[in-house]
């Protein structure tokens, strides 16, 4: 089956079983302004044969962009030379042969799927959440990362898969979406209605992993606010964002959304941009109502100030560019956008 057709069915779920247009119409949309994900757009192609750069990272000195790709692989975008080279595996025993240019799912959990990416800009590393390998961080220097946690409270992470870091303590904040089912099988967590997701802290100074939040369903982006006091987490089976107030580790309600959300990435202004990451071709209406409030029938993603206020809204007018939306990173005022599925890393440069 195709993925688009997987994508339409589970957005029938989404809204049949889960959807509740009543949050939507609740959120203030007062000053939201549309930009146009077409308009000054263009594509950085990813090396032959490999897709899926989920998540979008810049190092400590703003160079970049690293993407984690289908094989396995974590690539750096060399800008002078217009090329892309190798710079980190999340697997220790990656077979290059075997594994470099992969197009076999069943072998992602020996070549390793890196979903989240994330710099300390305190220590230059590289922060990696690795779907089979768990939570992992390389140096600057790149190479094979190395492992830091693989399970919590003794259960075994099953779908590692967003992550955030505040760089005042070096606590990295993240989540394990499912602890049944692997990515290779996430339809699994959609379509049982799966609970068993996960929002995790690891200590650099313990070692310890504590669990902040069980019972979530496809736990998948999170983001810390500009003051680390709380934050965001993606809920995407339920269309929802929570907020986690680290204080006293309070999970409030903090925003519906016509589609299924995936990263969240905070930009310098401690703006929030959320990805909408669901199938397009079926518009049932409580995603069309949903989507009207936000000015716009195709919302690829949606940026929030704290409180929660929608302020700028991408629209991607139905292009086949902007299908598959999983991140958007915004660096220096550009929208660079990260895909699951996609053969490249989309670029919208600053207007």
């Amino acid at each position: 089956m195709k993925l688009s057709h997987i994508l339409g069915y589970s957005l029938v779920f989404f809204m049949i079983f889960v959807f509740d247009p009543a949050y939507v119409v609740s959120q203030s949309y007062e000053a939201v302004s549309i930009r146009d994900g077409l308009k000054d757009y263009s594509q950085v192609e990813l090396p032959q044969s490999v897709f899926g750069s989920e998540s979008v990272a810049f190092d400590c000195h703003g160079k970049g962009p690293y993407v984690g790709v289908s094989d396995g692989r974590i690539l750096k975008w060399q800008d002078t030379k217009k090329a892309w080279t190798d710079f980190a595996v999340t697997s220790p025993h990656r077979n290059k042969k075997l594994c470099d240019g992969l197009t076999n799912k069943n072998l992602e959990s020996t070549c390793g799927r890196p979903l989240g990416l994330k710099f300390n800009s305190a220590t230059c590393d590289l922060y990696i959440a690795d779907a089979y390998f768990g939570l992992l961080v390389v140096g600057p220097g790149g190479g094979v990362a190395k492992q830091l946690a693989t399970s919590a409270e003794g259960v075994p992470f099953k779908f590692t898969n967003a992550l955030d870091i505040d760089t005042q303590t070096g606590e990295v904040y993240f989540t394990d979406s499912s602890i049944l089912f692997q990515r290779r099988v996430y339809m699994s967590i959609i379509i049982s209605g799966d609970r068993t997701g996960r929002l995790l802290k690891y200590d650099p100074r313990t070692k310890n992993v504590h669990v902040l939040l069980k019972g979530l369903q496809f736990p998948n982006g999170v983001a810390l606010s500009k003051d680390n006091s709380f934050l965001l987490l993606a809920e995407s089976t339920t269309f929802k964002i929570l907020k986690f107030q680290l204080g006293n580790s309070k999970a409030t309600f903090f925003a519906q959304l016509p589609r299924s959300p995936d990263n969240i990435k905070r930009n310098a202004k401690g703006e929030f941009w959320v990805a909408l990451n669901s199938g397009r071709k079926i518009q049932l209406q409580n995603e069309i109502e949903g989507a009207k409030n936000l000015k716009t029938l195709d919302p690829v993603a949606v940026k929030f100030d704290e409180k929660g206020n929608v302020i700028e809204v991408l629209d991607g007018d139905y292009g086949k560019q902007l299908n598959s939306v999983s991140e958007v990173e915004e660096h220096e005022g550009s929208l660079w956008i990260g895909s699951a599925v996609q053969p490249y890393v989309g670029l919208i440069i600053k207007a």
